[in-house]
């Protein structure tokens, strides 16, 4: 079965928004006005000549309105095919005093905009919630639009998709898998896939969204795009720039690293991006505030070097994987990529050092021939009983599962990859020399999108240029500890935009809204009032590394635990109802493009 696409809450722990703290006060602060830089006349023909389509609202889901449109499939063929696209918006709840609407795109690619929008009381501000309705879109190729579909049956999926099916290949024969799989992934999608591969890139939802804006009655678009979404936000604002109103990307990818330019066109997607660079630097600030603790704070500093022990526990799964028996499952295997796996799902969670550092310690113990039995049954133990609810997580065939399909037709169609799947092996290497652990997780992904493999291609495909002026600023945030959007992508970006503020915030996990109140407050004012944060604004995330409050739970996989994400399905959303105003807030479900599949990996 394809690998599903994660969410934030892939680690399984999480926390309530507190307070937060600023190095520098997030005072209002205008850009100096500038004239906009404007829509070419090609993307202005392609988009104001389809009509305004009429949306035709209906309730769904408890407190939600739902609509469905055909747009153009081909933005230059207005009257040939078109696509189905899905809509879900959530009313602002004062419409005397209403804005208008804010678009949220959840990341990916892949990821669900009606699931977020649906989420949103649940996670954005009351502020927000009152003067802006919230809409969701789900992208071409996602969830309720028109499907992607790369196979004609589960049954072909899955065998062509085998050698997928391990978090990343460390063996010579997962590698020679891997490849084949990813050829075979990479040709379906080149034909059965088609059309709709060949017109889902990110530059078609781009236009898709300019035309729902004006569906919704928006003179300009008010946009909130977190991880993947940064990219829909910044293909927005190049190729639309007179039509913002306010946008904000958060946990932001490089648009030019995401494309490729030049030279880099041959180089990996990571090797441009960096996202490994980032865990890994995480990684290791973590394993280093371990030792600083001491281990009243962090027992794994109880072993010594945390950063040594770490390494242990990897070299030892590398030879062989860990065997540990389950008095309820029976005998299973952790392998090296597992470990490296479900220590990337867990920094993705403000609180993935708890789990990072437990299941070290843990490992550690299990693998340690040396250590008395007691101690290797109680680790043992303790990993079954996580093992346990990845696989009941994991526990999946049918329907059939796009969602690998969906991020490839968009990262294949936008970027420029090398030519063949047989030169992975050998550049992956390298990216992991260069970030130790994670290298190899975060650029085998996109293996299927080798050239001579993908070959569909978008015509109307946007690569750039990047730099355009906006006709309002755009609020740029970045995220020091960000394992998957390196906080280099958010420097970058706003130095490329000339109408642009960079926010940035020293804080965990993946994307930064909703880990204190100063980065959260800046985003809702700039939102609201167009008003941005004091340049060099830097904002502190309230929960870190090894600081415990008072009410910490034990056990951070538990349901009541205060890091529980708005990643409900829709139908669980439905369920629960629409929370109430006031009532403490989650953090958003943001979704990010890599795969997670290990044994200890809670998605």
């Amino acid at each position: 079965m394809p690998r599903a696409i994660r969410s934030l809450i892939a680690s399984g722990i999480a926390g309530i928004v507190l307070a937060g703290s600023a190095i520098t006060p997030a005072v209002a602060a205008p850009l100096a006005a500038a004239k906009s830089d404007r829509t070419s006349a090609v993307e202005a023909r392609r988009v104001d000549r389809v009509p305004t389509p009429k949306l035709r609202w209906y309730k769904c889901y408890g407190y939600a309105q739902c609509a469905t449109v055909r747009l153009p499939r081909n933005y230059d063929k207005p009257k040939g095919a078109t696509t189905e696209i899905a809509l879900l918006r959530v009313k602002a709840r004062d419409q005397k005093h209403k804005i208008g609407s804010l678009f949220i795109n959840p990341g990916g690619p892949g990821g669900s905009g009606t699931g977020i929008a649906l989420a949103a009381p649940y996670f954005l501000s009351d502020s927000l919630l009152d003067r802006f309705d919230i809409v969701g879109v789900d992208p071409r190729g996602v969830a309720n639009s028109e499907n992607i579909k790369c196979f004609r049956s589960v049954r072909d999926q899955t065998k062509a998709s085998a050698g997928l099916n391990v978090a990343f290949p460390w063996t010579k024969a997962e590698e020679k898998a891997y490849v084949a799989s990813s050829k075979a992934v990479g040709k379906a999608c080149s034909t059965t896939g088609k059309p709709l591969t060949g017109a889902a890139s990110t530059a078609e939802v781009a236009r898709d969204m300019d035309v729902l804006r004006r569906a919704v009655g928006d003179k300009k678009l008010t946009y909130l795009g977190f991880s993947y979404g940064t990219a829909l936000g910044q293909y927005y604002a190049n190729m639309f720039p007179d039509r913002v109103r306010a946008l904000v990307v958060d946990g932001v990818l490089n648009p030019n690293a995401w494309v490729g330019k030049g030279k880099a066109r041959k180089q990996l997607q990571e090797t441009r991006l960096r996202s490994a660079d980032g865990a890994y630097k995480a990684l290791r600030e973590i394993l280093t505030r371990c030792a600083k603790v001491g281990a009243e704070q962090c027992p794994l500093a109880s072993t010594g070097n945390p950063i040594a022990a770490y390494d242990t526990v990897a070299k030892r799964l590398r030879k062989k994987p860990a065997v540990i028996n389950d008095p309820d499952f029976g005998q299973f295997k952790i392998s090296y990529a597992d470990f490296v796996d479900a220590s990337l799902g867990a920094l993705y969670s403000p609180y993935g050092w708890l789990i990072i550092s437990d299941m070290t310690r843990w490992l550690l113990e299990a693998t340690d021939p040396a250590a008395p039995a007691p101690v290797r049954a109680q680790a043992g133990a303790a990993l079954a009983k996580r093992a346990a609810k990845a696989r009941q997580q994991r526990a999946y065939d049918f329907p059939y599962d796009n969602g690998y399909e969906t991020f490839l037709t968009v990262d294949c169609t936008d970027a420029y990859h090398p030519k063949s799947a047989s030169s992975w092996p050998k550049l992956v290497a390298a990216a992991d020399k260069r970030a130790p652990y994670f290298g190899r997780e975060w650029a085998w992904v996109s293996a299927p999108c080798a050239r001579n493999t993908w070959t569909v291609r978008d015509k109307n495909a946007y690569t750039g240029p990047f730099n355009r002026r906006t006709s309002a600023p755009v609020l740029v945030v970045g995220n020091f500890w960000d394992p998957a959007t390196n906080y280099k992508g958010a420097v970058s970006s706003a130095a490329l935009l000339p109408n642009s503020r960079l926010l940035s915030s020293d804080s965990w996990g993946h994307t930064a809204y909703g880990t204190s109140d100063c980065v959260t407050g800046a985003i809702d004012r700039y939102l609201l009032k167009v008003k941005l944060p004091a340049k060099g604004t830097v904002c502190t995330g309230d929960d870190q590394p090894f600081v415990y409050g008072p009410d910490w739970p034990e056990d951070p996989d538990n349901p009541e635990s205060p890091d529980v994400r708005a990643t409900m399905s829709k139908s669980a959303l439905a369920q629960q109802g629409e929370p109430r105003r006031g009532e403490p807030k989650r953090l958003p479900p943001v979704v990010t493009p890599l795969p997670l599949t290990g044994t200890l990996t809670v998605r």
